[in-house]
């Protein structure tokens, strides 16, 4: 996990540049019993509404919940996205995500400043675009008490690219600067079929400032 800003206060975690959390722990022997909190014969495992990982009381690890919606034009893969994270089935043909779809992702980690474990209870908001148009109190919903907003485009859809200033526009208002925002390109995997360049990337990131 990356980001631009951080502090630890409050629940809240944040960093100045670069990884605060250590890479591979997760796979050392101090970090796999926490692995096996989230798995299920070796598979992850979905977690219901009041479920959360269970740890013996000597590897206790406080809970940092971050609320992260998901913004993007139809199409774009936000649904795909969420089930990857989540370790669960992506769906193999696209369906239009009728209302809001929240999914809990459970990620231990051990940020490098603290040098202590702690659990991620990542809550993401997936809304479908038509949806969003169509019924004015969902974006309300999907905003309400985020940490962060997640916008995606397609690199196979220019559109959905040229679309993301307006998204943010649209999504983000003048007095909600509070939000964490990050871009995030889809089906990459597709590149032989790319509308976007990295130079496209590079050149948006310049204007406006977000990775």
């Amino acid at each position: 996990a990356r980001w631009k800003r951080a502090e630890v206060s409050g629940g809240r975690m944040a960093a100045q540049g670069g990884s605060v959390l250590e890479p591979g722990w997760l796979l050392s022997p101090s970090g796999r019993p926490y692995l096996d909190s989230i798995l299920q014969k070796n598979q992850r495992r979905v977690f219901g509404l009041l479920e959360r990982p269970v740890l013996p009381p000597s590897l206790a690890a406080p809970t940092l919940t971050y609320k992260l919606f998901l913004s993007g034009k139809s199409g774009v893969g936000k649904t795909a996205l969420v089930a990857a994270l989540a370790g669960t089935p992506v769906p193999p043909t696209h369906h239009e995500t009728l209302g809001i779809e929240a999914t809990t992702v459970f990620w231990p980690a051990k940020p490098r400043a603290s040098g202590c474990p702690v659990i991620f209870q990542l809550q993401f908001w997936d809304c479908g675009d038509g949806a969003l148009k169509k019924f004015e109190h969902l974006l309300p919903a999907c905003k309400e008490e985020a940490d962060a907003i997640l916008f995606l485009f397609s690199f196979i859809d220019r559109s959905s690219f040229e679309e993301l200033p307006a998204l943010m526009s649209r999504v983000v208002g003048p007095e909600e600067e509070k939000f964490v925002r990050v871009v995030v390109g889809t089906k990459f995997d597709l590149c032989p079929q790319a509308d976007v360049t990295e130079e496209d990337v590079t050149a948006f990131e310049g204007a406006w400032g977000l990775r």
